[in-house]
């Protein structure tokens, strides 16, 4: 029941936090709607179309959810919340779990605001959209789990500017807003080492393309890979604060 009760205040937390919850909506939902108009006065050769748009922009809010889940946990391990907690009988996982659950219905709602404003920008979805979401749920786990080991290795100030530098390469190396193919060299390599590209890649291609889990197998497993990493980290982690 512990484990219940600081997952529940964690979830209040989180939404008592109108502005971030703004931030984390707004601010991909208007990219979206500015890009899009971009792409429409750059002509049809232009990258900058809604199908291209909705994925890179759905992977791009995740990355301020990062940035948020990881102040929050850095704040209570500054306020020393967390030292009491850890005298609590909870296990490493169950700490992982009550600062991740809170954040999954933010994934789903940065999901379907992204697809809610591609749709009235005309997006068609040739593919399963049920996979397409999937992918897209996985690569929201796994930022929230890369925001925890944020939170528990920096401090609050420390994590803010983390987050940023990493919204920033997610942008950039998560093809975003280009191919990487367009980048080319070590920038192209790097993009494709990390789970970004690949999130926003396979759901690309289930939207455009109509592929089904068969043909973006790979990118689903590379994502989920990372979350796993992620989350087994984030454990090892807890658990040493609880030895100290």
């Amino acid at each position: 029941m512990r484990f219940v009760e600081l997952a529940t205040r964690n979830f209040k937390e989180m939404w008592r936090d109108p502005i971030s919850m703004g931030l984390e909506i707004g601010i991909p939902a208007g990219f979206l709607a500015i890009f899009w108009s971009l792409g429409r006065n750059m002509g049809d050769q232009s990258f900058l179309t809604i199908t291209m748009l909705v994925p890179g922009m759905a992977v791009f809010s995740f990355a301020f959810l990062l940035m948020f889940s990881a102040i929050l946990l850095a704040r209570d391990r500054e306020g020393a919340l967390l030292s009491r907690l850890l005298t609590a009988p909870l296990k490493p996982h169950d700490f992982i779990l009550s600062y991740s659950l809170p954040y999954i219905p933010m994934v789903i709602l940065q999901i379907a605001v992204c697809f809610g404003i591609g749709a009235l920008l005309g997006l068609e979805v040739l593919g399963n959209a049920g996979l397409a979401f999937l992918i897209l749920l996985v690569m929201g786990i796994c930022c929230v789990g890369l925001g925890m080991i944020l939170g528990l290795l920096f401090a609050a100030h420390q994590a803010s500017g983390v987050g940023s530098i990493t919204i920033t390469l997610v942008a950039l190396l998560g093809g975003i807003w280009m191919d990487l193919k367009m980048i080319g060299g070590v920038f192209y390599d790097v993009g494709n080492a990390l789970p970004f590209a690949h999130a926003v890649d396979a759901v690309r291609d289930i939207i455009v393309h109509g592929a089904g889990f068969n043909d973006i197998a790979t990118d689903f497993y590379w994502v989920l890979g990372y979350a796993v990493v992620f989350f087994a980290l984030g454990t090892f982690l807890f658990r040493r604060r609880m030895v100290e």
